[in-house]
């Protein structure tokens, strides 16, 4: 199982608000049926990373569909394969070190 961070972010809108690309990309991503959270700065999806990867496609490819010319995408991808995790899971094990 995989998470992966997604920024989409479309350049040249007109005005400075993202927000209703974010919620048409999000949108996509809802309709994958992939684990996912939505933070300020990006959305962490959790699966099988084939199916992320098309989610991620799809998610950018619906800042096009909304009229604008150029998108930027980072994704970052921690595959683990030795044994499966959580976002929450990552988290956790931090808090419990700090809390000794």
């Amino acid at each position: 199982m995989a998470i992966v961070e997604v920024s989409v972010v479309p350049i040249g809108c007109a005005g400075v608000s993202l927000s209703e690309h974010v919620a048409r990309a999000l949108k996509t991503l809802k309709e994958s049926g992939l684990q996912h959270e939505l933070t300020a700065m990006g959305t962490i999806i959790t699966g099988e990373l084939d199916a992320i990867l098309d989610a991620v496609r799809r998610m950018h490819e619906s800042c096009f569909e909304g009229g604008v010319s150029r998108v930027l995408t980072t994704v970052r991808i921690d595959d683990r394969r030795d044994r499966q995790a959580t976002p929450g899971e990552k988290v956790g094990s931090v808090l419990e070190r700090l809390s000794r």
